[in-house]
């Protein structure tokens, strides 16, 4: 008998940390390095506009024109970033990023960010799956 397989909400991380849009590189730069975290969602209010990531920032900052202090999110960040509900089937998500090579999905309900699920996430909820459900 197999079991179901888990909602995307199992393994995401909750209450991620977001960024305004009119926030600077720079500031999104500090968020992720204090919080230790490479995908920043950002948000206007609470309505998911894009995602900046540590390499975007990077890749952003290495023009010469660029001024971390005042170049906003929004003119920097992804737009329309993959996103799904809280109940999408972990190996839908998991299928979708690897066969379009997304580092991350944002998790969204009612139009509010409330989690985000990274190819990190992935790789626990792998060992978990492999621990739990093929070990006899």
């Amino acid at each position: 008998m197999s079991k179901p397989i888990p909602p995307i909400s199992k393994y995401m991380t909750t209450s991620p940390r977001t960024a305004e849009g009119s926030e600077t590189l720079a500031s999104a730069a500090k968020i992720m390095k204090d919080g230790g975290i490479r995908h920043l969602p950002v948000v206007e209010g609470e309505k998911l506009l894009g995602i900046i990531t540590d390499r975007d920032i990077r890749f952003v900052e290495s023009f010469q024109d660029v001024d971390p202090t005042e170049l906003t999110l929004e003119e920097a960040m992804t737009e329309e970033p993959y996103a799904v509900n809280p109940d999408t089937p972990l190996d839908e998500v998991a299928t979708t990023m690897a066969e379009q090579k997304f580092g991350s999905a944002i998790i969204v309900q009612n139009e509010r960010v409330v989690g985000v699920f990274t190819t990190v996430d992935a790789c626990r909820a792998l060992a978990e799956l492999l621990s739990t459900r093929l070990r006899k």
